[in-house]
């Protein structure tokens, strides 16, 4: 599997962005990693293809507004990227940059394939050009002051000969493709969002700029650049090929062509209508899927520098770690629609399920056996029965979380790993095994042993099962329960199964496995007269 996801530009004038409604959207800064995690633990081959789009008139202001020349901003934020990916614990196998020369190669390969194909035509344009979106705007895009919907500024009116590309000419074939592949598009209100662009007639678009020059250079007339869009889009196949690779197009099946594509909903009108025709006039594959996710809010906010109510992503994985940030988005915003983040409900929520249900579940139960059972297993996890309550719960629990995974539904996935953690909690209530160590027979004691095996067995089911959202978490309670870090690293989903507790084996002494989220809060708080805004 090919998952190409979150292409950073670098049009901020700070070097790490705060993450505002038009600059992050909702499950991003974790999705990819999270749906590679777990499709690596199926056993599958796949790669995660992730970078930075670096052209364009917005790139070059930025790079103006820090005294800077265009080529040093962006060589510095992507270095800030890259670091804000390792402390979000998120790897890839390949970062590509669209001021790398074997892009830029690439891009020029293409573009005269579709030269060659008579898609190109010189005209004169004019219109309300958008510099944020780099997009000109339809006169029903935009409101009777000519202001983005996206950026919320006004639009640039702009009059230019450029180079057009004929993607009307692939007005059914992309019809076509919307209906017979009602998956190319997901999830479905982002499909038919995407239908409805395209029944209503798709239009020309142009491919070159000449209000700028910070840019690969248009072949066929150097006084223009290659418009942005084309240029980025061609990044999900330039990243594929590794260095020493002939930049060529004959080579990207080879290397996973097509992908899936993670993106952003106020881009899906490029990746879904604009890139399916530019690759249909080159000859090449179409993406397998594109997914189209939502915007955050902030306490019911739309995010802006003037509200004081952006995210810091630095300060936010500093305060609370990787995990703890994943798992909330992933938990709490459905794919495809948009988020709210509140910093008190993302502490009660983290806190309520990794902490007091997962952490606290695993911390009584292995004090329990240290001191009832010497820290040992007194049996085998396989030999608990089929229909015992917890057994039964997690067998139940591990097929679904694995679909839900599969269709990047992680709320339902860790709704339902919660209640394999919770079905462990309330057995240990009903059975009150610290009763029978104290006062029963040694039948009782026995049994009671037992119990602590079983809901033991659940926590390490449990992690297994929380490995691609909280990596971190999930290891430390499998040093808890005696594996090495070997044992963990190799692990597949099949070890979702029960049956992994062996007789003697010896846990760790006890120790939280996740702290409590608390102390000063590190975003800003509501204002109660913002909060009246609430749209």
């Amino acid at each position: 599997m090919l998952l190409q996801g979150f292409r950073q530009d670098c049009s901020s004038s700070a070097p790490i962005p705060p993450l505002t409604q038009d600059k992050l959207t909702t499950p991003s800064i974790c999705m990819p990693r999270d749906a590679l995690s777990m499709q690596r633990l199926q056993g599958k081959k796949v790669r995660f293809v992730t970078g930075t789009d670096e052209h364009g008139e917005k790139i070059a202001e930025a790079a103006k507004a820090r005294g800077m020349q265009p080529q040093e901003h962006c060589d510095s934020v992507v270095e800030e990227y890259k670091s804000l990916w390792t402390q979000l614990d998120i790897s890839y196998d390949s970062f590509i940059r669209t001021t790398d020369k074997r892009h830029e190669a690439l891009v020029e390969q293409l573009l005269q394939r579709v030269w060659d194909k008579g898609d190109i035509y010189k005209a004169k344009y004019k219109g309300w050009y958008c510099v944020g979106c780099e997009e000109y705007k339809q006169d029903d895009e935009i409101d009777a002051q000519h202001n983005c919907p996206v950026h919320r500024k006004p639009c640039v009116h702009r009059e230019e000969e450029n180079f057009f590309f004929r993607l009307s000419s692939y007005q059914q074939r992309l019809e076509t493709l919307l209906k017979d592949n009602p998956q190319f598009v997901y999830p479905a209100s982002r499909r038919n969002e995407v239908l409805g662009w395209v029944q209503g007639g798709v239009r020309d678009f142009s491919i070159s700029r000449a209000a700028t020059q910070w840019g690969i250079k248009f072949p066929q007339d150097p006084k223009q650049t290659v418009y942005v869009w084309f240029d980025a889009l061609n990044g999900y196949l330039s990243g594929l090929l590794p260095e020493g690779v002939e930049p060529s197009a004959d080579n990207l099946t080879q290397y996973g062509w097509p992908g899936n594509h993670i993106i952003g909903k106020d881009i899906l009108r490029f990746h879904a209508v604009y890139w399916p025709g530019m690759l249909m006039s080159c000859g090449l594959p179409l993406p397998q899927r594109v997914w189209g996710h939502g915007f955050i809010t902030k306490d019911g906010l739309k995010m802006g520098k003037s509200l004081g109510n952006v995210l810091d992503p630095v300060a936010l994985v500093a305060a609370y770690g990787p995990d703890a940030v994943r798992f909330f988005f992933l938990k709490e915003v459905d794919f495809g629609q948009d988020g709210d983040f509140s910093e008190k409900r993302f502490r009660d929520i983290v806190n309520a399920a990794l902490a007091n249900d997962i952490g606290n579940l695993l911390n009584r139960t292995l004090n329990l056996l240290k001191k009832n059972c010497g820290s040992a297993m007194p049996a085998d996890s396989s030999q608990v029965p089929d229909n015992s309550p917890v057994r039964h719960t997690a067998q139940q629990q591990v097929e679904f979380v694995a679909a839900q995974y599969e269709q990047l539904s992680f709320g339902k996935a860790i709704d339902a790993i919660q209640r394999v953690s919770a079905r462990g909690n309330l057995y240990l209530q009903e059975r009150e095994p610290w009763a029978a160590f104290k006062k029963g027979s040694p039948g009782e004691k026995e049994q009671a042993g037992l119990v602590l095996l079983e809901v033991l067995e659940a926590a390490r089911v449990v992690a297994v099962m929380l490995t691609p959202i909280a990596p971190a978490l999930a290891r430390l309670v499998y040093r808890q329960l005696g594996f090495s870090d070997q044992e963990f690293e190799t692990l597949t989903w099949a070890d979702a199964q029960w049956g992994g507790l062996q007789k003697g084996q010896q846990t760790a002494s006890p120790k939280p496995v996740f702290a409590r989220l608390e102390g000063d809060y590190v975003t800003a708080q509501p204002d109660a007269a913002l909060a009246e805004t609430k749209t």
